[in-house]
């Protein structure tokens, strides 16, 4: 019935139409797998049938198959395989690997070896057989003979040498043949198959092979070891190790461990030790080319992943995989916050929500029509040309800049594909195409020690495993080298995956969560590759560096991690980019204890608190990363934090946009603060008890303290404390704390970066916040240079405590909620050269101590400049015109000078003087001033204008963000440090003030 030859083509077909598909396809289903090749080679529609055939008989035929499982076993044996065709061919071309060494050149030679291998004997062990000892079979057999071993437990007394290439094969079920032995391979080659090896009572290594090729097919190692040096060479599939098995791979050129089940070690289930010989066996090539052929195993990071579910559901959102379009409307039904916050108090004794005497005077005077009344457009001075202008004007295409629009931005960034990664990285492409040492795949390690343990310049490829269970997946240590695609690292009670000691690799397309403590673990010089991966749902933070460690983390997507989502500390440093790190239950980032970093164009959004947390030492540089939606600030400077915070956007948090505190030195240039719920920009500052120290080193989980309850004990850790919560682990791992002392200094470590003695707040946008655009209480001296600060709904610039100089230079601060400038007593304040417009209470109201020089304060609601109190302050050279009210008033016992100043008239409606002063008042000098009011008889007069100069800040002043600016404008000699601590109880700092 079946045709033997493709000879009749045509009349088979004819053949194959004469009956139904159906009926051809049970009758090619009793056909035996040569039958069916010789079936393919018939005609095109003899092949398409027996292809058609792949659910049903070539089903059947691979899980018939004694010598291997189910093609996914053991990771997951329910999931049906693309092809069971192809699965099938696979096995074939993997089980025959051991026999393709020889003699290539000399045809006589591969002609004697293919005729030896025709002619092989098959030798049979056991009871009633030829053989009834391994040992006596073995000394019989002669090269490439198969040797069956008959169900029964067989023990060898001494070490066992294979010398000639032979095939050990059990017979019947797997369990039914078990090896007490201790093997030594001394040939090129050699197959096992269906065998349970377990160590003999000399030994715990079963199978040990120093030069030659092993071929292990559907073997179990229970309690025992298999070892394999360079120039040897492995291949085991389908094989279970348990019961503290292990494999041990040293030196090893190329090897390779596929579909292998490792549980229960009691050290590392594989450990891969030193570089791979020089020297090569003949298996080599053809593992290589092997592993080349293997389909990509994409399933283990998707969401096809069988224990994506059982780690709690957490998936992705589908807004990740696309541009992300937001409102802020949209965030403030998420959030259930009214991101206007109007009227929000948070100091004791001031709130941006009460309006100032002179404001109450204004609305009663006039009434509430007269209050709101507009400027006559005659009298309206124009100041819309002003040096930052350029920041409001629409853009070409119709569009409104970030820093006049009233909506937040609509888009952010989307991570690139592992293939745009590869594309512009040739390491990573070189690294992903790598096949050295051992290659993993498909392989299922769980309820063990330890996973794969790489040290000494190890190479390994893992493809495809799933980690569960275990003390920790991976282990990378002393300058090896791990390449990790698409594996699932997850519920290890340490972190998912260690790399220490100068290790690198490639870590792309996992999905690493779950895990007790960091997904991922950087330390002592470790510098990897991390693109593409999902790292999620952790007990603590996503990825932690620390101890010099530095790495390339970028296009990955961290979320849901109980602590931060990446955590730099001890003089980590490395590079952050293009990842979206989100719905955290701590900070997006964490820069602690002299960490650094370069932390760019990242999307950290939705965090349960600090988008970025710097603290301690903490100085990265924080560029161009969208920072949004947090239910808490959006950046946090703490005790003694530094860093360059340049280029991004900052909005739509819950909190404060940036949140400066406690004896630090940032640099903030450039940034779009914006719609916020409170405050764009706080400085804060307030002596702090003798615990001052100790309390800001800690997260609120060590003081049990302040408003986190239990959902707050333990979320969020000091360095301390993650040091000696972390040393159990460390030292469970054989290592102390001897990285601390290799630490580079405090000199060295700012060596290659401009000394910053205080803190620079430069040419920023603080817009459309909740409350006070720029927010100063502080003890320390602050500079802040061309910012605008528009549309705020409290005051623009609101000064309560300055103990040291506080510089307002070349700033516009414009159409606030509030008034534009203010300044409480007893602060040191100076304003030079700022352009204070339309905002809607007073331009200026001062009662500090300092100098108003040079400023243009135009269109404001309120008085135009408000002296009042015990201020000591001088007002020269300023250019004013108030809506309605007074120009310059002086209350109370002011003392100073005020002179040079030209006044203009505001609403011509307006009762108050534009100059001035409380009669009683003997301390202050007024001096040419000059007022110009409104001549009602002359109709031809020119309009008034600003110019010599024009409007302020001046356009040759610095302004806008632009980052090729920064470096030669960091050169001035009046910087500034701020200082800030919270003291304990109170609420006077972050809305969250107890956590940080």
């Amino acid at each position: 019935m079946v045709p033997c030859s493709p000879a009749s083509g045509a009349s088979d077909a004819m053949e194959v139409g004469s009956l139904p598909v159906e009926l051809w396809r049970v009758i090619l289903a009793y056909l035996p797998l040569p039958d069916l090749g010789r079936c393919c080679q018939v005609c095109l529609a003899w092949r398409e049938l027996i292809l058609s055939l792949d659910n049903t008989r070539w089903r059947q035929l691979c899980l018939g198959c004694p010598e291997c499982r189910h093609p996914n076993w053991p990771s997951r044996p329910h999931q049906e395989p693309p092809s069971w065709r192809e699965a099938l061919k696979q096995h074939a071309m993997c089980t025959r690997t051991w026999t393709q060494n020889g003699p290539e050149l000399q045809s006589t030679a591969c002609l004697l070896f293919f005729r030896r291998r025709k002619d092989r004997r098959v030798w049979h062990v056991g009871p009633g057989c030829e053989f009834e000892t391994l040992r006596g079979a073995l000394g019989a057999a002669g090269p490439y003979d198969r040797v069956v071993l008959h169900p029964g437990v067989y023990e060898e007394q001494a070490e066992v040498a294979l010398k000639v290439p032979v095939e050990l094969v059990g017979l019947g079920r797997l369990g039914e043949v078990a090896l007490l032995v201790c093997m030594d391979q001394q040939c090129p080659t050699a197959r096992l198959c269906n065998l349970v090896f377990m160590p003999p009572w000399f030994s715990t290594v079963v199978y040990k092979t120093s030069w030659g090729h092993v071929q292990l097919d559907n073997c179990n190692f229970e309690g025992a070891q298999l070892q394999i040096r360079g120039p040897g060479t492995c291949q085991a599939r389908f094989c279970s190790f348990s019961q503290g098995s292990s494999a041990h791979l040293l030196g090893v050129v190329l090897s390779l461990l596929d579909s292998c089940d490792f549980s229960g070690s009691d050290t590392a289930s594989v450990t891969i030790e030193g570089p791979p010989v020089s020297e090569r066996n003949w298996a080599c090539k053809h593992l290589a080319a092997l592993a080349r052929t293997f389909p990509s195993c994409g399933g283990a990071s998707g969401n096809n992943s069988p224990l994506t579910a059982a780690a709690g559901g957490h998936q992705t959102p589908g807004a990740q995989a696309k541009k992300e379009h937001a409102s802020i409307e949209d965030w403030q039904r998420r959030t259930g916050v009214d991101a206007m916050c109007q009227g929000t108090v948070i100091e004791d004794g001031w709130s941006d929500g009460d309006r100032s005497e002179g404001e109450e005077e204004n609305r009663d005077a006039g009434g509430t029509d007269n209050g709101k009344k507009p400027l006559p457009l005659d009298y309206k001075i124009p100041c819309d040309h002003h040096g930052l202008s350029h920041l409001l004007k629409p853009r070409p295409d119709g569009t409104l800049p970030l820093a006049s629009s009233p909506d937040p931005p609509s888009a952010t960034p989307v991570p690139l594909t592992f293939q745009q990664e590869l594309d512009r990285d040739p390491e990573a492409q070189m690294l992903a195409a790598s096949t050295l040492g051992c290659i993993l795949r498909r392989c299922l390690f769980r309820e063990g020690k330890g996973g794969v343990h790489l040290s000494n310049y190890g190479q390994a490829r893992l493809e495809g495993n799933v980690f569960r269970g275990l003390n920790y997946g991976v282990r990378c240590i002393q300058n090896s080298t791990v390449v990790m695609l698409r594996n699932e690292v997850c519920e290890c009670r340490a972190s998912g995956v260690f790399l220490r000691l100068s290790a690198q690799g490639l870590i792309a397309e996992n999905n690493i969560h779950s895990n007790g403590e960091a997904g991922l673990d950087i330390r002592k010089g470790a510098n990897p590759i991390i693109v593409c991966n999902k790292i999620h749902s952790g007990l603590r933070s996503g990825v932690v560096v620390l101890g010099n460690g530095k790495g390339s983390i970028r296009s990955n997507q961290i979320y849901n991690n109980k602590e931060a989502g990446v955590y730099i500390l001890f003089s980590g440093n490395p590079v952050v980019s293009g990842n979206h790190i989100f719905q955290g239950q701590a900070a997006g980032i964490a820069i602690n204890e002299n960490g650094r970093g370069m932390i760019t164009e990242n999307v950290i959004k939705e965090n349960q608190w600090g988008g970025v947390d710097i603290r301690r030492g903490g100085d990265p540089i924080l560029r161009n990363n969208h920072i949004c939606h947090g239910y808490s600030d959006g950046v946090v400077v703490g005790e003694r934090g530094r860093g360059l915070i340049e280029g991004n956007c900052v909005y739509c948090n819950k909190g404060c946009g940036v949140w400066v505190m406690s004896s630090s030195l940032p640099q903030l240039l450039g940034n779009y603060i914006t719609h916020n719920c409170m405050y764009g920009l706080a400085v804060f500052c307030r002596k702090d008890p003798e615990t001052a120290e100790a309390r800001e080193g800690n997260w609120p989980g060590q003081e049990g303290g302040g408003g986190g309850g239990e959902a707050g004990s333990g979320d969020r850790r000091g360095a301390e404390a993650e040091g000696r919560e972390g040393q159990e682990n460390l030292n469970e791992e054989g290592e102390l704390f001897a990285w601390e002392s290799d630490l580079e200094s405090e000199d060295e470590r700012h060596s290659a970066r401009r000394c910053v003695s205080v803190a620079l707040v430069e040419s920023n946008c603080m817009s459309y916040n909740g409350a006070v655009g720029l927010y100063v209480k502080s003890s320390e001296p602050l500079n802040v240079f061309a910012n605008l600060v528009n549309g705020n709904r409290g005051t623009g610039v609101a000064v309560l405590q300055s103990g040291q100089l506080t510089r307002l230079v070349t700033n516009c601060v414009l159409g606030n909620g509030r008034g534009g400038v203010t300044v409480e007593r007893d602060c040191r304040v100076e304003l030079r050269g700022n352009g204070v417009y339309k905002n809607a209470g007073h331009g200026v109201s001062f009662c500090g101590s300092g100098q108003i020089v040079e400023n243009d304060v135009v269109g404001n609601r309120g008085y135009g400049v408000q002296v009042s109190g015990s201020a000591d302050v001088k007002v020269l050279r300023n250019r004013v015109q108030p809506a309605q009210g007074c120009g310059v008033a002086v209350l109370g016992p002011v003392k100073g000078l005020v002179h040079d100043n030209l006044l203009f008239q505001g609403h011509p409606g307006s009762k108050k003087a534009l100059l001035h002063m409380d009669p009683g008042n003997e301390s202050c000098v007024l001096r040419n001033n000059s007022v110009l009011r409104h001549n009602s008889s002359c109709t031809s007069a020119p309009p008034w204008v600003l110019e010599n100069p024009p409007p302020r800040p001046l356009a040759g002043s610095p302004s806008g963000p632009s980052s090729s600016q920064y470096p030669s404008r960091l050169a001035i000699a009046v910087t500034s440090r701020i200082s800030a601590t919270v003291e304990s109880g109170c609420h006077n700092g972050s809305m969250f003030c107890s956590i940080l």
